[in-house]
């Protein structure tokens, strides 16, 4: 079974997040939500949420994909991390699927991974990053590299994560029940 971390940090962004684990929970992909400590989880609009587990705790397994929802200040929480830094790099160095929408993209930026790449964000998000190949598309995919651009586009990304570990089957399955136009 596919396995996907999920990291929340306070002020993250409620219809990433929630849209993401609620997709691949749906397409039967074992999902993990870490907060970065032992707290429940304040996101940006004001929902609590109490994760799986600590990041720490997390860290201890290993997993097909890591996607990070951006809002803020969850994304600068997430950038600040050491440990997200550290698991984006062994993930991408592994061959890993590493995943990030909205302003989370500069957390990949600030973890080295985005140089050369074709990648997207909020806009303006990642205007001072040098070495990329901005796109405007919902979702952009190079390699096992995904980025999305934020929460009107969270259902796209989410759809496409889906199809990238399991394949397209399951995402035409998961997203004829959602009666999707």
């Amino acid at each position: 079974m596919a396995s996907v971390l999920v990291p929340l940090a306070q002020g993250f962004e409620e219809l990433e997040a929630i849209t993401v684990v609620d997709l691949l929970r749906r397409a039967g992909i074992e999902v993990t939500t870490a907060g970065l400590d032992e707290q429940a989880v304040k996101a940006s609009r004001g929902t609590v949420l109490v994760p799986d587990t600590n990041l720490d705790e997390a860290l201890k397994h290993d997993y097909d994909m890591v996607v990070l929802p951006g809002g803020l200040p969850g994304a600068d929480h997430l950038d600040n991390d050491p440990r997200i830094h550290a698991l984006l790099r062994d993930m991408a160095n592994s061959g890993h699927y590493t995943a990030a929408i909205c302003a989370a993209p500069k957390v990949l930026a600030h973890a080295g991974l985005l140089e050369g790449r074709q990648v997207t964000s909020f806009p303006g998000v990642l205007d001072e990053v040098s070495g990329i190949d901005y796109r405007s598309e919902a979702v952009v995919e190079d390699g096992n590299l995904i980025t999305s651009r934020g929460p009107g586009t969270a259902m796209d990304f989410a759809l496409t994560l889906i199809e990238r570990l399991v394949g397209k089957t399951k995402r035409d399955e998961v997203e004829s029940a959602l009666q999707r136009p």
